[in-house]
C-alpha cells in the first residue's frame, strides 16, 4: 500500500472517530435537557419561552437543544430569543443578528446602557457584577412580559448550581443553589435552567465542534467574582484527582433529608415522639456512611481547601 492510500485511510478513520465521538456528545447533551424538562415540567404545550441569549457557549448550546427539541416534542411550544446588548464599548453588535437572521429564529436585541450606570454607580476597581445582574433581570423580566413569553430560560448548567450551593454555604451560610425552576422576583414569570443536568466540559466541547460565534464576556472590563472562581477551581481540582465526586455532590442535591439537618423549618423536631415501630426518617447519625468500593477507591483523602475572602 502507497504512503498517500495509508494516510487516506488514516484520516477517515481519524474522521469516523470524531464524528461518533460528537455523536455521542450531542446526543448526551440533548438527553439531558429532555430529562431536565420533563422532571420540571419546565415546558408545557402552547408555552413561549424566551431564551436568554448572551453569545456565550452555554446560552447558544441552549438555544441549539431547545431548537432541535421542538422539532420532535409531543407538544408545540413557541422559541424567541432575546439578547440584551449594554453598549460595553467594543461589544460586536452584528455577529448575533446574523446568527439568528441565518438560524431563521424569532428574535429581539434589547439596548439598554446599563454599562455606563454601572459605571457610574459602582467606584474603579469594584466588582461590577451584582449590580448589572439586577439591572440586566429587570429588562428581562420587561421583555419577557412585553413579547407574552411564558417562560423565561436561561442557560446554567450543573457546574454553575454546584459552585452556588458551595458559594452559599462558605460565605453566605445557606444551604442553597440554583434551581431548575423557580418563580422569577417579580411573581411574574417562571425562570427554567433547562441545562441544569449538563456538565460544563460537554458543553465546552460541544460548543467548540459546532463552531458558535462565541462573544467575549469580559468586554465591560470588570474583575472576575474572585470567590466563585475560587469555587471553580476548588471543584474542578477535586475532579481531576478523584473523578465522580462532582457527580456524588450533584446527585446529593436530589437526596435531601430534611431530618438529618437543623433547619426547624423544613422539619419538626419540637414534634419527634417515640414509636413502637421503625420510621422511615429514624437515627442513622451513628451509622457509617455507606460507600461502594468502586468511590472508596477513588476518594482517597479529603483534602481541606482554603479559600481566599
Amino acid at each position: 500500500m502507497s504512503q498517500s492510500a495509508s494516510d487516506k485511510i488514516s484520516s477517515h478513520s481519524a474522521q469516523s472517530k470524531q464524528k461518533y465521538s460528537f455523536n455521542k456528545l450531542q446526543k448526551r447533551l440533548r438527553r439531558n435537557v429532555g430529562k431536565a424538562i420533563g422532571d420540571f415540567s419546565m415546558i408545557e404545550d402552547g408555552d413561549k419561552v424566551m431564551v436568554c441569549l448572551s453569545g456565550g457557549k452555554d446560552s447558544y448550546t441552549m438555544l441549539d437543544i431547545l431548537l432541535f427539541l421542538q422539532k420532535i416534542a409531543p407538544i408545540r411550544f413557541d422559541l424567541v430569543a432575546v439578547n440584551l446588548d449594554q453598549k460595553q464599548p467594543g461589544f460586536p453588535e452584528h455577529i448575533l443578528p446574523e446568527y439568528l437572521d441565518e438560524l431563521g429564529v424569532d428574535y429581539q436585541i434589547v439596548e439598554e446602557d446599563t454599562y455606563s450606570i454601572v459605571k457610574d454607580k459602582i467606584p474603579e476597581g469594584k466588582t461590577t457584577c451584582s449590580l448589572c445582574s439586577r439591572l440586566r433581570r429587570g429588562i428581562l423580566y420587561r421583555t419577557a412580559t412585553e413579547l407574552g413569553a411564558t417562560k423565561i430560560a436561561l442557560g446554567h448548567h450543573r457546574d454553575d448550581m454546584l459552585e452556588t450551593l458551595f458559594l452559599n454555604m462558605f460565605h453566605g451560610g445557606k444551604l442553597k443553589s440554583m434551581p431548575p425552576k423557580l418563580v422569577s422576583d417579580d411573581g411574574k414569570h417562571i425562570v427554567i435552567r433547562p441545562l441544569a443536568y449538563c456538565n460544563e466540559a460537554d458543553i465546552e466541547k460541544y460548543a467548540t465542534a459546532v463552531a458558535f460565534p462565541i462573544i467575549p464576556c469580559n468586554l465591560c472590563g470588570s474583575q472576575e467574582n474572585l470567590q466563585r472562581q475560587n469555587i471553580k477551581h476548588m471543584l474542578q481540582d477535586w475532579h481531576r484527582r478523584f473523578p465522580g465526586r462532582i457527580e456524588s455532590m450533584f446527585k446529593a442535591m436530589q437526596n435531601i433529608a430534611p431530618s438529618h439537618l437543623l433547619d426547624r423549618s423544613l422539619y419538626d423536631f419540637n414534634g419527634i415522639e417515640r414509636s413502637d415501630s421503625a420510621v422511615a426518617d429514624g437515627d442513622t447519625a451513628f451509622d457509617s456512611p455507606t460507600f461502594s468500593e468502586e468511590s472508596e477507591q477513588k476518594s482517597g483523602v479529603v483534602q481541606v481547601v482554603n479559600l481566599a475572602d
